[in-house]
């Protein structure tokens, strides 16, 4: 979604640059690698971690005299480090896309993150949100603030199908030879993401289709135990978890159904790209889901406690004993008609005008 709005945003004559913190000494991210490849500025910003108020500081005096007008979050971490300065010292307005909270334990760094993050979006100029679903998730007075609106992601439709005929690597490549069908599930290897219970109603379609394949696609701090879960099911010749791609519409474009089984969710870019793609669906009716598939006219929306019902749905769409051809026409014309790059593009421009006006 970034990538793409900044990529709107220069055709129409804006001058964006993607600030991508991490680390002190962390190599090169994925997305700013992805970023370069497509011509968009990027600085790669490394600092130390946690509350680094003075690391912030350091971003927003560096923003100051490079003449950025307005700094757009993605994050609540960048939210908090930057909500946190008064716009009186940071000079610079602060706009912020809430793409979804991670329901993290209570007590942890993250939840702590969260909820500072809650209470500085007081300090924004406006608050934007993927999905009207999130509202639940943040104070009232935010929630019914006139600072507050809604933004569906968007993509551009006609890049992602380009992408999708892309070459793959080898590694991919023999997966793909060596079962059929193949599940995918996207997204960061956390636990708000349920890669955990598609992993065991894998193991029960397995029983069903025995040549079956799971693809995981994505990184983060569950990969330790979603192996070992594998393992212990026997599954390991059966599961590949490649880590970050940054090509997925590719990948898409050689699976057989998109399962997302996520706790929650704002607006998953991955739900637009397999219905640009034409990929059947499973997913978790969470955030904007339901309301994106059209209560199930583009796909399959299930409760987010339900393993069984999980287990039921992709064998039924891999079985093709629903009409899984009509949904998958449905979802292609509802990306091209109300989920573009463009609109999207159209939409945060009025809001900067506003802010800057």
């Amino acid at each position: 979604m970034l990538l793409a709005l900044a990529e709107e945003q220069m055709n129409r004559g804006i001058s964006p640059l993607i600030l991508s913190a991490g680390e002190m000494g962390q190599s090169e991210k994925p997305l700013e690698s992805e970023a370069r490849a497509r011509g968009i500025p990027v600085v790669n910003w490394r600092m130390k971690s946690g509350f680094n108020l003075m690391g912030a500081r350091e971003i927003y005096q560096w923003a100051q005299a490079e003449g950025f007008q307005l700094m757009h979050s993605h994050g609540y971490k960048f939210n908090v480090l930057m909500g946190l300065w008064p716009e009186a010292i940071r000079k610079i307005p602060l706009v912020t896309t809430l793409h979804g909270y991670v329901r993290a334990p209570r007590f942890t760094k993250a939840w702590l993150y969260e909820l500072v993050d809650r209470l500085v979006l007081g300090q924004m100029r406006k608050v934007v949100m993927v999905s009207g679903a999130m509202k639940t998730q943040v104070p009232t007075a935010i929630a019914n603030s006139s600072r507050t609106c809604v933004i569906p992601n968007g993509l551009d439709p006609a890049s992602i199908r380009r992408r999708s005929s892309e070459p793959l690597r080898e590694t991919l490549t023999s997966f793909f030879e060596r079962h059929k069908p193949v599940i995918l599930g996207v997204g960061r290897l956390s636990r708000e993401k349920g890669f955990d219970r598609l992993v065991d109603a894998f193991a029960e379609i397995r029983e069903v289709f025995p040549g079956s394949g799971l693809l995981i696609v994505g990184e983060g701090q569950q990969r330790e135990a979603l192996e070992n879960r594998i393992a212990d099911l026997d599954l390991r010749e059966a599961v590949l978890m490649p880590g970050y791609l940054e090509n997925v519409p590719a990948i898409m474009q050689r699976c057989d159904v998109l399962c997302i089984p996520s706790f929650t969710e704002g607006l998953p870019i991955t739900l637009l790209e397999a219905m640009t793609v034409g990929l059947p669906i499973v997913a978790s009716d969470v955030g904007e889901i339901r309301a994106v598939l059209g209560d199930g006219l583009g796909g399959r929306v299930l409760r987010i406690d339900a393993t069984q019902s999980l287990t039921k749905e992709l064998t039924e769409v891999l079985a093709d004993t629903i009409n899984v051809s009509e949904q998958v026409t449905w979802s292609t014309q509802r990306i091209s008609q109300n989920y573009s790059s463009r609109a999207m593009a159209e939409k945060y421009l009025q809001i900067y005008q506003q802010v800057l006006a």
